[in-house]
């Protein structure tokens, strides 16, 4: 029997009425799961305290024994010592220990030494060469001896080891001439682990431990299962306390014991002798049965408990049919009065109706509300005595039928569920319950076509960009695994094209983002017209759109689909009146060809687009693995860079730009060299383009500021002549403001003169009508620092801006100089450029000058100064000096002139 559940509401009623008669086995249960639990704790807490007194009793015995044996071994030593002491005195000092050895009186491996001191302490005879006489503990047994006329064995345990890395116990008595006076003392000493030779597993178990312990509580030996500890090391972590002569107690392990056991420890003070034998059993070893039976009590007693834990639900579960029974008429009853009371939901009451084998053939309504016969457009008093079936659709009728006979069978069913045009209720979704009542069934619909329909709405919001009506990245995220899996399945390919928009960020700038929302939205439309209807388009974000194209057969289709939106992007946007010009550029992947899930697939036509972005725009590409591999070089090229200026491995080399006519060298320019720690010398034209690209040009610029006025002030302490030196400032650097004031604090750190250094700018950089340009500019020839067109008529400098910009000195590109002696054109050209500078008083610099023919043309056409390989290449800041305090830099064959000849060249 299942019993039905009726609501929160009823299920509480049902419970407040019942529960006492449905709990009475859970507790008496519980009650006797715990007398067996607490019967069983007590039982092996009982064992395990007789457990660890049977220890301490055994540890008692043990360290006894210990003592017992450790008395009879001594007085073994002390009789040895005696017969020495008693033939050396007899033989008047002529005796020989080496002899008494050949006779078989020390031969046994415990005798490390044995050895005769004389009143001064050194050996008079001895069975080996001793390693150390010099041992303190040794020394005061002497000075005891001496002050002591007393013939008794004395014992002292050395702290130090000897040579073997032995511990030795030294074992003493005084010697006496025949006058009583001291002779000297014999000594025996014994290797301290031969006293823990008692240890037997048997009886100490693995980890039980033995000890000798002398005076001030030193250790002489320790010994642990199978180690015994030397000098250096002992089995104890501290100072061993034993205050009493005899006495047992647990000792906890970890801040007693090197391996952190706790044990119970027993010792035993030897009568005869000023030691004391130490013996333990391990805890850990002792509780290893008690462990083994507890676990085997334990499963028990959890196998006891889960039986009375069975037993209880069982009698609950029967007791709770039991009391349902009861409570199932009067539920019946309440149920259609709270159901149909102050409700928008539709209340019926269906009576099922069988055939002559008990089958359930249909329903009849027996009871209504208002609302629920609303729902079918009749009135309450029309649709009760009507049958189920004249009121469906045959087809929904047998569905309908099913259900309701298998929620009579079960007690209860529920569900949300559309309904279709046969169901005759005027609703589009309903939530539909069914509780089993009687011989009948209370069933409960509520309209919830609103709720449905506010969802569906969340649901396109979720799933669309609220600003062009496409499908977003939520959406994509969602449908792409499906559309691989099966395009797996289905054994066809998939495409997906990734769409980055050329120019649009100008739009946005200039225009406003009223302007770049419209375009986003014109990009949207266009796309769309270029696609077949079941193709997908997504906007990711910003102007990164996606296209998925399924099926696909071969490459030729997403090429044909990239090629019209690259040619539909050809034709201009329009916003307020003006043509705004976006591209596209379009990178392609395949499944399963570029990958098997949506992040590769995704991640590889990124990178196909951005290698069209790179190779110039507009138009698209298949992903290649080259093109990753690229990707990830120029990537490691970035993280290279940063390191390099994180290390200084920027250096500066110099060329130098002499005077046209009297070679003297008139100025330097400041190169930065790149040296790898392992590619070596790295172009500049490998790493100024990243570093242009991802802003580090910046850093890498403040660098070569630092360094050239560093490099100035150097060769100002060395005396050398004074020359100045040029910088070269990126467009970048140069719009990111404030470069006079990096200037100026360059030069009052390193304490440089303004007219020693340079500033070269590149034509690009001074493009536009911005008056901050004009200031930037003015500020720094303010200082006193002279301003360098570089690179000129590679760029797009007019005559009329370089007038008002007012700069120093124009440096006229190398592919001008190369073309002066292949073409007459070229002279015209260069001989143009040099009389528009110097009609704005300007000094000319010609760039790139390798020859002689070259620097005969540039002298003929008033060229002021000369840079190239033809003065000399770009070298190290070392080799400068020498060209400095040459100051001459043209071939030999070419004469120097007097400064005072130049006014009339």
């Amino acid at each position: 029997m299942t019993i039905p559940l009726l609501g929160p509401v009823n299920d509480f009623v049902f419970l407040k009425n019942n529960l006492a008669f449905i709990l009475v086995w859970p507790v008496l249960c519980a009650i006797l799961a715990g007398l067996l639990w607490g019967l069983t704790l007590s039982t092996v807490s009982e064992d395990k305290r007789l457990l660890k007194d049977s220890a301490l009793k055994n540890s008692a015995s043990l360290s006894r024994a210990y003592a017992q044996y450790l008395t009879r071994t001594i007085e073994q030593i002390d009789q040895i010592s005696m017969q020495v002491k008693y033939d050396w005195e007899a033989a008047h000092g002529n005796l020989r220990l080496e002899d008494l050895r050949k006779r078989g009186l020390f031969t046994a491996a415990q005798f490390a030494v044995v050895a005769i001191l004389d009143n001064s302490g050194s050996p008079m005879t001895y069975t080996a060469l001793p390693s150390r006489w010099q041992d303190r503990i040794l020394a005061n047994q002497l000075s005891f001896h001496k002050n002591n006329n007393s013939s008794a064995l004395g014992i002292a345990i050395s702290g130090m080891e000897d040579q073997a890395g032995k511990r030795l116990v030294y074992f003493t008595r005084r010697l006496e001439k025949e006058d009583e006076s001291f002779d000297g003392i014999v000594v025996i000493s014994v290797d301290a682990s031969y006293f823990s030779s008692f240890y037997d597993e048997q009886s100490l178990g693995k980890s039980g431990l033995l000890a000798v312990v002398g005076d001030n509580n030193m250790v002489g030996t320790s010994r642990v299962g199978d180690q015994v500890y030397n000098a250096s090391k002992q089995a104890f972590t501290g100072e061993l306390v034993l205050e009493a002569d005899n006495g047992t107690i647990r000792v906890s392990g970890p801040s007693h014991f090197a391996d952190g056991q706790s044990r119970f420890v027993s010792w035993q003070s030897l009568r005869a002798y000023p030691l004391t034998a130490v013996a333990g059993l391990s805890e850990e070893e002792l509780l290893s049965n008690h462990s083994n039976d507890w676990s085997s009590t334990k499963r028990y007693t959890i196998a006891g408990s889960i039986f009375l834990l069975v037993f209880a639900l069982a009698a609950s579960i029967m007791a709770s049919r039991l009391a349902w029974r009861k409570h199932q008429a009067k539920e019946v009853r309440d149920t259609y009065r709270l159901a149909t009371e102050g409700t928008d939901d539709g209340f019926y009451m269906m009576h099922a109706l069988r055939d002559m084998q008990g089958k359930i053939i249909d329903f009849r309504f027996i009871d209504c509300n208002a609302r629920g016969a609303q729902f079918f457009g009749l009135n309450r008093e029309e649709l009760i005595g009507v049958k189920l079936s004249s009121m469906q659709g045959e087809g929904y009728f047998k569905v309908l039928l099913g259900i309701y006979s298998q929620a009579m069978e079960t007690g209860f069913h529920e569900d949300e569920y559309e309904l279709s045009e046969e169901s005759g209720l005027n609703m589009a979704w309903a939530r539909r319950r069914l509780v089993r009542s009687g011989s009948g069934l209370a069933v409960t619909i509520q309209d919830i076509s609103a709720k449905k329909e506010s969802e569906r709405e969340l649901e396109m919001l979720a799933n669309r960009d609220g600003l062009t009506g496409l499908h977003n990245r939520h959406w994509l995220l969602n449908f792409l695994p499906g559309a691989i899996a099966s395009a797996a399945t289905e054994n066809h390919q998939l495409a997906l094209l990734f769409i980055d928009l050329d120019g649009f960020k100008n739009v946005n700038d200039t225009q406003g983002h009223a302007a770049g929302d419209n375009m986003l939205k014109s990009v949207a439309s266009r796309l769309q017209s270029v696609l077949r209807p079941s193709d997908n388009v997504i906007r990711l974000g910003g102007d990164e759109f996606v296209v998925i194209l399924q099926p696909v057969e071969r490459d030729s289709k997403p090429a044909r689909v990239a090629e019209r939106i690259a040619e539909a992007f050809k034709q201009p946007f329009w916003w307020a009146g003006e043509k705004h010009q976006v591209g596209a550029s379009i990178g392609i992947s395949m499944f399963p060809r570029d990958g098997r899930d949506s992040e590769t697939l995704l991640k590889n036509a990124d990178i196909a687009m951005y290698s069209v972005k790179a190779a110039g725009k507009g138009y698209y590409d298949f992903f290649r693995p080259e093109l990753y591999a690229k990707l990830r070089a120029r990537f490691e090229m970035e993280q290279a860079l940063m390191q390099a200026l994180e290390q200084n491995q920027f250096v500066l080399y110099y060329q130098p730009r002499t005077n046209t006519l009297t070679g003297e060298m008139t100025s330097m320019e400041a190169l930065v060299r790149w040296i790898h720690p392992e590619r070596g010398l790295i172009s500049p034209a490998e790493f100024i383009p990243i570093a242009e690209s991802t802003g580090l040009i910046l850093r890498l610029g403040e660098t070569v500021m630092e360094q050239a006025c560093a490099q100035i002030a150097a060769w100002k302490q060395l005396n050398l002549p004074q020359i100045p030196v040029s910088i070269n400032v990126s467009a970048r650097q140069f719009h990111a403001g404030d470069l006079h004031q990096k200037l100026i604090d360059c030069l009052r750190k390193y304490n440089v003169r303004p007219d020693l250094l340079e500033v070269e700018i590149t034509e690009s950089s001074m493009m536009g009508e911005d008056n901050a340009i004009i200031a930037e500019l003015a500020s720094i020839r303010a200082l006193g620092i002279k301003l360098l067109v570089d690179d000129f008529g590679t760029g797009y400098s007019s005559l009329s801006q370089l007038q008002r910009l007012d700069m120093d000195i124009l440096k006229i590109d190398r592919v001008f100089t190369n073309e002066l002696d292949k073409s007459s054109e070229g002279k015209i050209f260069f001989r143009a450029i040099v009389s528009m500078a110097h009609a704005l008083d300007m000094t000319v610099v010609a760039e790139g000058v390798e020859t002689r023919e070259q620097l005969e043309l540039l002298r003929a056409l008033h060229c002021d100064e000369i840079q190239g390989y033809f003065i000399s290449r770009p070298v190290p800041a070392e080799q400068i000096p020498a060209l400095m305090k040459k100051g001459f830099l043209l071939p030999d064959e070419y004469p120097r002139l007097e400064t005072n000849l130049l006014s009339t060249v």
